[in-house]
């Protein structure tokens, strides 16, 4: 039976690995609008050994310490999925919910800002941390809002992203990782893409009643671990169209948008940051889900060959690029 929905609070916040740590931290700051908030030198800091040094960033709307942990690698890639729990019982139940369905963990604590955190995977192999204890941001003189209900004052560069949104990613098995979200972590789904064999090749998920936390895209290499991409939201629509603007200043590279998704409704913008990891823009704040049974809504095969929600075609790159690279399969 899946577990009710509200053990997982939140996204917390994601760790990329980057082959250009000076550059990808460039790249948050002075066009994403992130604020550093910190830094650890090699071996600390999230994921596993052999790191290089990480540096943490945040939304100016994040209530924690980051919202985000760069850290330096070889090759570009998620890390870890931080998902806070609701409660210190939330988290112990999840973890045994993980011991129970036959999966393991470790307990860390490397993370600054951030209690002990309990570090899993999905069957595919992507890191999720579970943690509960947090330390709110304090924001210093320079950064202090106006508006006592808001963490930190707004940026005054970049698009000025409000928070981390969502994380997309590539998987071998959709299924079996959706699943994992659904009777492990207690995810409910809100949307599909079911092909004309009957294998599901895409699942939107929540934790919340936004429409989606994270998606499960299938991987056509047939590898495993991969991610397609991290979201952050903005305000409005017009800061979608405005970080577009500024992409073509700065020399930011566009993959597609902005446009809207037919799927879930949201207004996008997909970009590469230096190290190589898909970043989208979105807007998603239209659509929030209420309704307790909602029913899960599913995509054909025919329904998404007519492109997004205004007829753009998908991109070819959308379904073979991913992190960290891999050797097209043989024959394709």
């Amino acid at each position: 039976m899946t577990p009710p929905l509200g053990d997982i609070a939140h996204v917390g916040h994601a760790q990329l690995f980057t082959p250009d740590l000076d550059a990808s931290v460039a790249f948050c700051t002075d066009f994403l609008g992130l604020t550093v908030n910190g830094h650890t030198r090699g071996g600390s800091g999230g994921g596993d050994g052999g790191d290089g040094d990480s540096v943490y960033l945040r939304t100016f709307d994040d209530y924690e310490h980051h919202s985000l942990v760069l850290t330096a690698r070889d090759r570009p890639g998620l890390g870890r999925l931080a998902l806070r729990t609701s409660s210190e019982e939330a988290l112990q139940r999840r973890v045994k919910a993980v011991e129970e369905a036959g999966g393991t963990g470790r307990w860390v604590e490397d993370e600054p800002g951030i209690g002990k955190l309990y570090v899993t995977t999905d069957p595919d192999g992507h890191e999720h941390a579970l943690y509960w204890e947090s330390e709110y941001y304090r924001a210093p003189d320079a950064l202090r809002p106006a508006l006592k209900n808001q963490p930190q004052a707004k940026p005054n560069r970049g698009v000025g992203v409000r928070r981390l949104d969502h994380v997309n990613f590539l998987a071998a098995d959709v299924l079996a990782n959706a699943e994992f979200q659904q009777d492990v972590l207690g995810a409910r789904p809100t949307e599909q893409i079911r092909l004309d064999t009957g294998r599901v090749a895409a699942r939107w998920l929540t934790f919340t009643d936004k429409s989606y936390d994270v998606v499960y895209t299938e991987d056509w290499t047939g590898s495993e671990g991969r991610l397609h991409h991290i979201a952050f939201a903005t305000d409005t629509r017009e800061d979608i169209l405005r970080a577009a603007d500024l992409a073509i200043d700065s020399g930011v590279f566009i993959e597609t948008g902005p446009h809207k998704h037919a799927i879930q409704q949201t207004f996008f913008l997909y970009v590469y940051e230096p190290g190589g990891n898909r970043i989208e823009l979105c807007n998603p704040v239209s659509r929030l889900v209420f309704a307790p049974d909602w029913p899960l809504i599913t995509w054909t095969e025919a329904e998404r060959a007519k492109g997004q929600a205004w007829g753009l075609k998908t991109i070819q790159s959308f379904h073979t690029h991913g992190t960290p690279p891999v050797a097209p399969p043989a024959g394709g």
